[in-house]
């Protein structure tokens, strides 16, 4: 699926503006929604990195650190609030940027992270409804000067996602949740992916795993 070519309209949602300028590093993200098969290529994509040389750290959210998990597991199977869901991901977001992000793209490294706050506006603003304007305040409050250099979107229809998750593992709170909820996600994402399309990758997760490594590894040469 080829990414739609919109202006980033929104400050921030496009290429960290300082990359160039005062890192070497890069951030890269996979996102989706579950079950779309992002988890499938993260550890292929990490070593075609390793390959070409770089120092690689692959992590996720929420999660990341011994903090951030402890809170990952509330968020997963404790019943909460759109909003305590939300602040809760924001606290685990700012303890891994502090601990683990930041610090490795100072030094030069490479981030690959499972999901980041393309997720939260997915997840708690499409699917449960939170208002867009307090998920931008937080992003604002906790990383206004840093987004990801290339976020890969594995977009594919939720019943098919159901499918898939449902013939691996048995469900989360969030997996749990029905079709029509997923929808929403799902399209809460593509229109992030409109909004910053310089920095969205969008990859049709119904094409075959060999067709999806070949556009993800080729993608590399171009970040």
């Amino acid at each position: 699926m080829a990414s739609d070519q919109a202006h980033d309209s929104t400050p921030g949602l496009g290429q960290d503006p300082t990359r160039m300028t005062e890192r070497t590093g890069r951030f890269i993200t996979f996102e989706g929604i579950d079950g779309a098969g992002k988890s499938t290529h993260l550890a292929e994509y990490v070593q075609a990195l390793k390959d070409r040389g770089h120092t690689v750290h692959l992590t996720r959210e929420p999660g990341g650190t011994p903090l951030a998990e402890a809170i990952r597991d509330w968020v997963l199977e404790q019943p909460m609030s759109m909003q305590v869901e939300a602040l809760l991901v924001f606290a685990a977001r700012q303890d891994h940027l502090d601990t683990v992000i930041r610090p490795a793209l100072a030094r030069g490294d490479w981030v690959v992270c499972d999901r980041f706050t393309d997720s939260t506006v997915a997840y708690q603003g499409g699917g449960r409804g939170m208002p867009a304007r307090q998920i931008e305040q937080l992003e604002a409050w906790v990383h206004a000067d840093l987004q990801p250099d290339r976020t890969y979107l594995f977009d594919l229809p939720a019943a098919l996602a159901a499918q898939r998750r449902g013939a691996v593992r048995a469900a989360d709170r969030f997996e749990a949740l029905d079709e029509a909820f997923f929808e929403r996600v799902r399209h809460a994402y593509l229109a992030r992916a409109r909004q910053a399309a310089g920095r969205f990758r969008l990859i049709d997760a119904t094409r075959t795993l060999p067709e999806i490594k070949k556009t993800l590894q080729e993608d590399i040469l171009t970040i």
